[in-house]
C-alpha cells in the first residue's frame, strides 16, 4: 500500500501541534518487534519538519524526543493530549491522533 503525503495534509499537522505548545502530550510510538514505548511529557517546540517533545524524568533532568509530522500522519506516532486542551484544526479534546 502506497500513501500519499500532501504538503497540506504536513502543514495542518504542523500548526494543530503549534496550537498546542506548552501541553501535556502523550506519544504512543511503534519501538520495534513487539515493543511498544509510550512518552509523557510537554510539547516543547514545532519546526519546519520535525517537533519536540520535553518529558520529565527526574527534577533535575528533562528527556526530549522527537518526531516528524509524518510519523504522526503514518500512524507511526499516535498522540493524545491532556482533556482540558483547546480544540484545532482536526485534533480535538480527548482525540487521540493515529
Amino acid at each position: 500500500m502506497i500513501i500519499l503525503i500532501e504538503k497540506s495534509d504536513l502543514r495542518i499537522c504542523r500548526t494543530g501541534l503549534e496550537e498546542r505548545i506548552g501541553r501535556k502530550i502523550w506519544l504512543k510510538s511503534k519501538g520495534g518487534r513487539k515493543r511498544t514505548i509510550i512518552h509523557e511529557g510537554y510539547l516543547d517546540t514545532c519546526s519546519s519538519n520535525v517537533f519536540t517533545v520535553r518529558c520529565p524524568v527526574s527534577p533535575a533532568y528533562d528527556e526530549y524526543v522527537s518526531f516528524s509530522y509524518v510519523d504522526v500522519l503514518t500512524k507511526v506516532v499516535e498522540i493524545r493530549f491532556d482533556r482540558d486542551a483547546d480544540c484545532a484544526d482536526g485534533i480535538s479534546k480527548s482525540q487521540t491522533v493515529s
